[in-house]
């Protein structure tokens, strides 16, 4: 845990204990002296009238106690340890934020769509879900939420323009479903000192033809993991076997996200745009012109089973089984993530910036001793595939997200402390902990640009034109919880050797394609729901232009590279 929390957490718990049990300005007075001071947007006159209006808003709502839920990563681990217990005794609203695993939020939160009870009174979930929301209609719209029951109690700084994840959240039909409070991409992570040593650039570029450099496709990728993996770096005092590639494989609900989270899209599966690729999206469903799913597998027009995704999936698997630590098979997004900080890992293709805050701690052996990095993040390369207008890699943004299904009244409380742990107030701070931004303020204070140097090129990539490249799991998928767990059930069967990636991926398509049958044959999400294509030989659809793409004669580009500091002048 960063010693940011650890501190911040001792602070939560002190006002918990301390204040008195109904709101007052005392109490966030006493907060943002002790947790907040300058590392904040606002001034310490609009912080304290921004807390000013959540206690005046809170006043119908004092003693109620409402229940909420996240994911466990840093930042939702500062929310609840720090911001709930400020909120509690700001707003004398008492607020349980409790932290699972981000499968189990999806699963509460579908047992709340289907029955109808009222589990979470706000769940922060992934935006992957907004053709769910959108389509079942089992959240509030937030837009006509904030215009009418929602309106009293909607902050007039919320300043919905700052949030920078917002195009994500919002459906087809113009309306916000979900406020975001978390974000963060998956980019390609490097050790900057190995890169820039003179010894493996010269003996990179005797062996390969080219400058050892930020691959910005796959062959160069390759390439590049072979020359580490075994390579002895002694000399530069790495202790212990070098390896090229870091991943994870486990059959695990994590192994899903591996492959929806954008690495489809980064092989060059599905269509252009952005963003989420038309009609063809990351997942290889198809839509009509209404938005309507029509197909998953390439005898309906989909590209899951398709010759680009056989190649993206080929290729996590060799990378894993060739370059990676033997222990990487067998773990799961969580417990791979920490890894490249333990200072033995080159490169990492599919790294979450989520990781960031747990690998800039001191004592590792990828820092310096004046603070700084001796890696970098920088975009993740494209497969064979890829084409120009793509997108490049993936967000996410954990959002807060309420249910039909919630009372009125502890929606409007819920939406409070949503408001709250988002606030321009709190949002440097929270983001200086887990390093997972939303508001463009926050990305452009001189907080962060006084920190950048520290962070990796992460600031700068937030803050480059290049961001709008990455995205989440978009409209296209019509169900997200029932759909995302036939992933890593079926590619798990790849990874493990039990089916090559052409079956798995026909049995993935073929699952889909029955999930996507059922909700049309239901009738259940109206007008907006699938409308599959009649089944028809594959090669018809592998002909017409776009997604799916017929496969390459040669899936080996010529590999390319570029020198990080050119990269990141030319985002500036």
């Amino acid at each position: 845990m960063n010693v940011l929390l650890k501190s911040s957490t001792a602070l939560g718990l002190a006002l918990a204990m301390t204040q008195p049990a109904w709101a007052d300005m005392a109490a966030a007075t006493s907060f943002l002296d002790a947790e907040i001071g300058d590392v904040s947007t606002l001034s310490r006159a609009d912080q304290e009238a921004e807390m000013q209006w959540f206690v005046d808003a809170a006043q119908p709502y004092q003693g109620m106690e409402i229940n909420v839920v996240s994911e466990t990563i840093t930042t939702h681990e500062y929310e609840a340890q720090v911001l709930a217990p400020a909120f509690t005794a700001i707003t004398g609203i008492k607020v349980t934020h409790d932290l699972i695993g981000e499968g189990d939020v999806v699963e509460k939160l579908q047992t709340q769509m289907q029955s109808g009870e009222n589990i979470y009174d706000a769940y922060v979930n992934d935006s992957d879900l907004i053709g769910t929301h959108w389509r079942y209609q089992q959240v509030r719209n937030l837009t006509d939420w904030m215009a009418n029951e929602g309106k009293d109690v909607t902050s007039p700084t919320l300043n919905l323009e700052d949030f920078i994840g917002t195009e994500f959240t919002t459906a087809p039909d113009g309306k916000l479903y979900q406020l975001p409070t978390q974000q963060f991409a998956n980019l390609y992570w490097f050790r900057y000192d190995w890169f820039n040593d003179e010894q493996n650039k010269a003996d990179f570029k005797e062996t390969y033809g080219y400058d050892l450099g930020v691959p910005v496709n796959w062959s160069a990728y390759e390439d590049i993991a072979e020359f580490f993996t075994g390579r002895d770096l002694s000399r530069m005092g790495v202790e212990g076997e070098v390896f090229g590639n870091m991943d994870y494989g486990k059959k695990d609900p994590s192994l899903g996200w591996r492959y929806t989270d954008a690495w489809m899209s980064m092989a060059g599966m599905g269509d252009k745009g952005e963003p989420n690729g038309l009609p063809v999206d990351e997942w290889g469903i198809r839509v009509n012109e209404n938005s309507q799913p029509t197909g998953a597998c390439t005898t309906r027009g989909g590209a899951t089973n398709s010759p680009a995704a056989v190649y993206a999936v080929d290729k996590a698997i060799n990378w894993l089984q060739k370059y990676s630590p033997p222990s990487a098979m067998g773990m799961t997004f969580s417990e791979a993530g920490p890894i490249p900080g333990q200072g033995n890992i080159a490169q990492q293709m599919f790294w979450y910036t989520a990781f960031t805050a747990a690998t800039v701690t001191p004592d590792l052996p990828v820092m310096n001793e004046d603070g700084t990095p001796k890696w970098r993040m920088a975009p993740s390369p494209h497969g064979a595939y890829w084409e120009e207008g793509m997108k490049v890699g993936y967000q996410d943004v954990g959002s807060w997200t309420l249910m039909e299904s919630t009372p009125v009244d502890r929606a409007q409380a819920a939406w409070l402390y949503a408001q709250f742990v988002t606030s321009m107030t709190v949002d440097v701070k929270k983001s200086d902990v887990g390093l997972t931004f939303i508001r463009e303020s926050t990305v452009n204070s001189e907080h962060f640009t006084e920190r950048a140097d520290k962070l990796g090129g992460l600031v700068e990539f937030y803050r480059s034109p290049a961001r709008t490249q990455w995205s989440p799991t978009g409209t296209n998928v019509p169900d997200y919880p029932k759909l995302a767990q036939l992933w890593w059930q079926n590619i798990g069967d790849a990874m493990s050797g039990a089916k090559t990636s052409q079956e798995a991926l026909d049995q993935l398509c073929a699952d889909m394609e029955s999930v996507m049958e059922r909700i049309e044959r239901s009738g259940i999400q109206g007008d907006l729901g699938p409308v599959m294509n009649d089944v028809q030989d594959a090669q018809y659809w592998l002909d017409q232009p776009g997604a799916p793409k017929p496969k390459l004669a040669n899936e080996d580009e010529e590999p390319m590279t570029i020198g990080y500091d050119e990269l990141v002048a030319s985002w500036n």
